[in-house]
């Protein structure tokens, strides 16, 4: 395939997936699954689930990072960008108009079609859990190993909580998986990254996280103050988008460059649109007193938050496509993996169950959303309308009642 056209497919692609992936980031592994491995077959079952497994280790949005990697592999460094810009566009967009109007939802934010669209987060990812537990789990020893980690993942809900698993999953597979090592993915990643461009990335990332400290002390603009928050946030959060909200609280509240107020206002807004929840960085940069703020600042807050994202994803996918080929490492996958699938297990039911499955309804349109996704083969694009659409027709019946 032609770059530049390869480079456009992939932005038109993730552009549709930042407009629908609704339901934080374990719905986003769901809809990139669909839509990257079932229907356009860029790579297969256990390859995604590599990706998976490398992005569960790496700090930041591990759903950003899946798909910036997917990106990479498609069309290169630029495919990463595109796949960034494309997801990421919508929602960061949407989340700068809001801090222009705040305030303009008016405490509307839970109305029937969002409520809709947290319904269909609960079918796609039960898709995404059925799908990889029928590649990953195909025996007792990985099955008990899904159940564990489910079991676990719920008694200890914290990001600390879900390294230990996932690094326990993989001792296991390490310890007790080797046996049935050794059989490589069937599609390996077509990667055009060398090793000198991910050692460069890790040089960039380990020099601006010491460098912005200092040159912040030395140099006291407001500008490089900022650039170092939000640097630090995507460089040292594990948990994803939500974990890193208290962190950004504590950066930019106490210095006053953001009301409380208006913070908790733009966290709700992002709950509310799809695609990353770091994209609320854009909101935070388009509102905060030190300049340039407005849409600049947004963008400049963007950036600094994922960039990170990049340079994890650049310095770790060349080591990676050969580490994961090694015996030791595929039974370490083969742990991991199964592991993975328990943490999307125990997402299923908390937040994603517990947040949308209020009634008897609700669960209709679930099971209804899961039998056009799975047995129908709808796009998940058009079962996100429906949902949101079936929501609103039985918020509307209700209010007449």
């Amino acid at each position: 395939m032609h770059q530049r056209h390869a480079v456009t497919e992939v932005l038109w692609v993730f552009f549709k997936l930042g407009l629908t992936s609704f339901g934080g980031p374990i719905a986003h592994l769901g809809y990139f699954r669909s839509e990257l491995v079932t229907r356009r077959r860029w790579l297969d079952e256990k390859a995604y689930g590599d990706l998976i497994a490398l992005c569960q280790f790496l700090p930041g949005p591990a759903s950003s990072q899946v798909g910036i990697a997917l990106g990479m592999l498609r069309a290169g460094l630029l495919g990463g960008l595109s796949a960034w810009i494309g997801f990421t566009l919508p929602s960061a967009t949407a989340l700068i108009l809001f801090a222009y109007g705040v305030g303009a939802f008016n405490g509307k934010v839970e109305s029937g079609w969002l409520h809709g669209l947290k319904v269909v987060a609960v079918a796609v990812v039960a898709q995404a859990v059925w799908g990889m537990a029928k590649a990953f789990c195909p025996d007792r020893p990985r099955i008990t190993l899904t159940l564990v980690a489910a079991i676990g993942t719920l008694a200890w809900p914290t990001s600390y909580g879900q390294i230990a698993i996932i690094a326990g999953g993989a001792l296991i597979g390490w310890k007790f998986l080797s046996a049935e090592a050794g059989t490589p993915s069937s599609l390996p990643l077509r990667l055009t990254i060398g090793r000198n461009i991910a050692v460069g990335a890790w040089a960039v990332f380990f020099g601006l996280l010491i460098a912005l400290p200092i040159l912040t002390k030395l140099v006291p603009i407001p500008l490089l103050a900022v650039i170092d928050s939000f640097y630090r946030a995507g460089s040292l959060v594990f948990g994803g988008g939500h974990v890193v909200l208290p962190l950004l609280q504590a950066q930019v509240v106490p210095p006053g460059w953001i009301s409380d107020h208006l913070f908790l206002a733009g966290y709700g807004a992002a709950q509310a649109v799809p695609g990353p929840l770091f994209t609320f960085a854009a909101y935070l940069g388009t509102l905060m007193t030190p300049r340039p703020n407005g849409w600049q600042g947004g963008l400049i807050c963007l950036v600094t938050i994922f960039l990170p994202s990049f340079l994890f994803v650049i310095g770790a996918l060349p080591f990676w496509e050969t580490l994961r080929t090694k015996a030791a490492m595929q039974a370490t996958l083969k742990g991991v993996n199964a592991t993975v699938v328990g943490l999307l297990l125990a997402a299923l039911y908390r937040p994603v169950w517990t947040s949308a499955i209020l009634s008897p309804g609700d669960f209709g349109l679930v099971l209804a959303a899961f039998g056009l996704l799975v047995f129908w083969k709808i796009p998940p694009w058009l079962v996100v309308v429906l949902s949101a659409l079936g929501a609103m027709a039985m918020s509307t019946f209700h209010m007449d009642k």
